[in-house]
């Protein structure tokens, strides 16, 4: 009884434990083959939502994603923190596709829709009032609530993949590779379901770099 009245704070190594002696069982080398390092396939930047995991929407394994999360998945021009993850995992690790990923009934987004001061949030909110702004006329059109929503949560995921590819480090990857290619996401907590947005990555590097070209001289 006292076992099933811990927290999970409390039971967090015990769990560990657990977690161990199952992965030995199956492969007594994996901590091992861990240790030797990371070659990661994706770049995952998805939101803190405790709710949406990257490695439990994908199915994958340790060593298979690299995971930067922050509120309401955003890719801001002056964060150097997401920055620095996307030349990491671009520049070094050189994952072959970049995948934002949002999720429908988010905090942030919804936050970001309501006409109130929510002081220090507020500067990290403004990258999503400015694709409500970039859009308006299409969400302004959208009568039900719910659903204009939706579509922000979609369209945020849209500019968020933009301001990815207008990395240097992405553009000049792509140009001397052909990789990686940009991808956009949305999880639908009430079903579980995994949304691929389609957009199409290579029409939009090409427009982005008609103002956005870092990438000259590769």
């Amino acid at each position: 009884m006292a076992e099933q009245n811990k927290s999970l704070y409390e039971s967090a190594f015990d769990n560990n434990k657990k977690w161990i002696a199952e992965k030995k069982s199956t492969n007594k080398d994996f901590f091992k083959h861990l240790a030797e390092g990371q070659n990661p396939e994706f770049l995952y930047i998805g939101c803190s939502d405790s709710r949406a995991t990257a490695e439990d929407l994908m199915g994958a394994g340790p060593g298979q994603v690299f995971v930067h999360r922050n509120i309401a998945n955003v890719v801001g021009g002056a964060d150097l923190n997401t920055l620095s993850v996307i030349e990491y995992a671009v520049g070094h690790l050189q994952v072959k596709h970049v995948v934002v990923c949002g999720h429908y009934y988010c905090g942030g987004v919804k936050a970001a829709m309501q006409a109130q001061d929510l002081g220090i949030l507020n500067p990290w909110l403004r990258y999503i009032r400015d694709v409500y702004r970039i859009h308006r006329k299409e969400l302004d059109a959208i009568a039900d609530e719910e659903q204009r929503y939706r579509r922000l949560v979609e369209l945020n995921v849209e500019e968020q993949c933009i301001n990815v590819i207008k990395t240097a480090v992405l553009q000049k990857s792509f140009i001397k590779k052909g990789t990686p290619t940009v991808h956009g996401w949305v999880f639908d907590v009430r079903t579980g379901e995994l949304i691929d947005l389609k957009i199409d990555f290579e029409q939009k590097l090409k427009n982005i770099r008609e103002i956005y070209d870092l990438g000259a001289g590769v």
